[in-house]
């Protein structure tokens, strides 16, 4: 009998020792991990935070009863991995509740670490009320914060995908928010036509950006940016990146890449054969440059959940590489990406051409329809799809799944006119805004 252990409990942890009890129902599974909660839709918290969802609980998709009960695996809370014995293939484990420190033993090991949340070293910040957003716990301790001590204002630091969702359910909450961005740009990811769109609309519901800044100092009540403002804040949302929790692996002298994340195959195994990585903090391949790529989304881990599983029942499935396809809800707004940006695209000195459709997400007679811009860039030669962007009111999302399946598929630009989407006046028009992008760009 095979005996596995999962380092991490949440999407792509649990997913894994899920998948693999499906396909193996012999194995020993064992999963340890050093937070007080398991399998919760982490993507789920910030609404939970602004009551748009009302039952926090809804979220945590299990527990380790649940898991033993159902699945028969053994899950571990509250207790750390602190080293990984490669040569004997054993761990050393400590329970944080009693400081016991004890030896596992493995056959397979699976290290799904994620990531945390980057605090940048900013004077007084000590004083201030600073919270992230990476856990069930972080999102507990700010809702306890909000209702214990009512705060009136809020700065966000980082307009990235945790920034504006809180932005957002704060301000539904009644709060002043002002978000802090180093950067020129909200939502770098996306190309700057697109971020304007963006800005807009934060403006639009009363939230102050201040961009190319960031928190200088810090104190109980206030901030000051290093452009020289002065802000009040109650309390701070730090959300300025994600640090791949990478030390385990270094400790036992696994390769890093140069994004930063653990280096893994096609299979999702490290050099050592042994030992596999998945989710925040694995570096995989960009499907387009076939580059290194790290993507901490949810939709990679629990895809490398599954290619793991067949690796280790026998089926093994290569890796595609990585689109990095996202979506945000801004206020009234959709924004959604795959691919390539321009930025990108212009760095690596390709080719290309952009078409872009401005229009309805669907008949412009029926009563609910609303604006959307599509774009899209491909290559110049060879008219593959190399990246897309589209933002509006409705309809972003689908449309942006359809590209992920045309830039999966190998189609090009032309090939988009030909495609016989659905259509229905609530839905789309007969020349979907799909369609129309693959008519204006013909004969480019």
């Amino acid at each position: 009998m095979s005996k596995i252990v999962i380092v991490g409990a949440v999407g792509g942890g649990a997913t894994a020792a899920g998948q693999i009890r499906f396909y193996d129902p012999d194995a020993d599974i064992t999963i340890f991990d050093r937070d007080s909660t398991m399998s919760y839709a982490a993507c789920g918290t910030p609404y939970a935070i602004g009551n748009i969802i009302k039952e926090p609980e809804s979220l945590l998709m299990a527990d380790p009863q649940q898991f033993k009960e159902k699945r028969n695996i053994d899950v571990f809370l509250k207790h750390e991995v602190l080293e990984i014995r490669r040569e004997a293939k054993q761990l050393l484990v400590r329970n944080l509740d009693s400081g016991e420190q004890f030896v596992e033993s493995y056959d397979t090991l699976i290290l799904a670490p994620g990531g945390s949340a980057v605090i940048p070293e900013i004077v007084g910040l000590s004083s201030a009320n600073v919270f992230v957003l990476r856990s069930y716990g972080d999102m507990q301790g700010i809702q306890r914060f909000i209702k214990e001590n009512k705060p009136k204002t809020c700065v966000i630091s980082g307009a990235g995908f945790i920034g504006l969702e809180m932005a957002e359910n704060l301000k539904h909450l009644g709060l002043n928010v002002q978000i802090v961005h180093k950067s020129s740009q909200v939502m770098s990811i996306l190309d700057s036509d697109i971020s304007e769109r963006i800005e807009a609309e934060l403006a639009a519901n009363n939230i102050q950006l201040h961009k190319d800044a960031v928190i200088a100092k810090a104190g109980p009540q206030k901030v000051e940016l290093s452009d020289g403002s002065q802000l009040e804040a109650d309390f701070i949302i730090m959300s300025v990146g994600i640090k791949p929790n990478t030390e385990l692996a270094e400790g036992a002298g696994l390769p890093i890449g140069k994004t930063g994340g653990i280096v893994t195959n096609e299979y999702m195994q490290t050099e050592d054969p042994s030992i596999f990585a998945l989710g925040d903090a694995s570096e995989n391949t960009d499907l387009i440059t076939g580059e290194a790529k790290r993507v901490p989304l949810a939709w990679p881990a629990h895809r490398q959940a599954f290619l793991i599983a067949q690796k280790l029942s026998g089926n093994a499935i290569p890796k595609k590489g990585l689109l990095g396809t996202s979506v945000v809800k801004i206020f009234s707004l959709t924004a959604a990406m795959t691919g390539l940006n321009e930025r990108t695209i212009r760095d690596k000195g390709l080719a290309y051409k952009t078409v872009i459709h401005q229009g309805n997400s669907n008949a412009g007679y029926y009563p609910d329809h609303a604006k959307i811009m599509l774009k899209i860039h491909y290559d110049a030669a060879s008219r593959k799809i190399l990246g897309a962007q589209c933002i509006g009111g409705k309809g972003v999302d689908k449309r942006i799944d359809v590209l992920v399946t045309a830039i999966y598929a190998g189609l090009t630009i032309d090939d988009l006119q030909a495609l016989e989407l659905s259509y229905a006046p609530p839905y789309s028009s007969p020349k979907d805004p799909i369609n129309m992008a693959g008519y204006k760009a013909f004969g480019k």
